[in-house]
């Protein structure tokens, strides 16, 4: 998979692909991220990529020039299957948009800023908008991060054990059931005796009655789903 992220701050984007299992997808050449400071797609001395938004009102809009300059040149270079927009109106992230993209081969990630776009870039080049939730950040890039982290955990042999991401929370509208470690007993707390009995189909019938009991205390509404 292949990774455009379009940004005005691509220094605060980079550090979480720096470390952790984004560090190592990248190094095994599972996955390719780029980053592209819209501002080198300015054409004036100052860069500037936003200007008062028409109408009058409060808060700066991103230009469309810049945005469709970069997009183009990536698209020029190869077929892109997403073009996604960061903004807190658009689809709230869950586990089967993630799973959704995923899949995909090439992808461009746009981070929004100041007020948002200018409604003609989400109009004629967008093709996915995503939200991380119902508040609004300084910018898309954290969301943008976010994302990333979601999707590439996905991808065959970034994780050591490729089964681990089946059983997360949601994969199934189910939250994860509980999870021990060793010691056994810890201070008088104890692991339930389920787990050490080492009677498989027992142990994942006590999961899945868990995780059942954990969603229906916890989040109901994913068992309408």
């Amino acid at each position: 998979m292949r990774i455009d992220i379009i940004t005005v701050l691509p220094e605060l984007l980079k550090s979480p692909f720096e470390a952790s299992i984004l560090k190592r997808s990248i190094e095994k050449g599972l996955v390719e991220v780029h980053f592209h400071n819209l501002r080198d797609y300015t054409t004036n001395k100052y860069k500037t990529v936003d200007d008062y938004q028409f109408g009058g009102g409060a808060g700066m809009v991103m230009m469309i020039e810049p945005i469709d300059k970069c997009i183009s040149k990536l698209q020029s270079q190869r077929e892109y299957n997403e073009i996604i927009y960061m903004t807190p109106d658009g689809n709230r992230l869950n586990q089967q948009i993630a799973n959704e993209i995923s899949l995909k081969e090439n992808i461009i990630i746009l981070c929004g800023h100041y007020k948002g776009v200018d409604q003609r870039v989400r109009d004629n080049f967008i093709t996915r908008e995503i939200s991380i939730g119902d508040y609004v950040l300084s910018g898309g890039e954290l969301g943008a991060a976010v994302l990333c982290d979601t999707v590439i955990r996905l991808i065959p042999g970034v994780l050591n054990d490729e089964t681990s991401a089946l059983t997360d929370s949601f994969q199934d509208n189910l939250l994860a059931p509980p999870v021990y470690t060793r010691p056994a007993e810890y201070k008088g707390w104890k692991v339930p005796e389920i787990l050490l009995s080492g009677n498989l189909p027992e142990i994942e019938n006590w999961r899945e009655q868990q995780a059942y009991k954990r969603t229906q205390e916890r989040r109901p509404d994913l068992l309408d789903k």
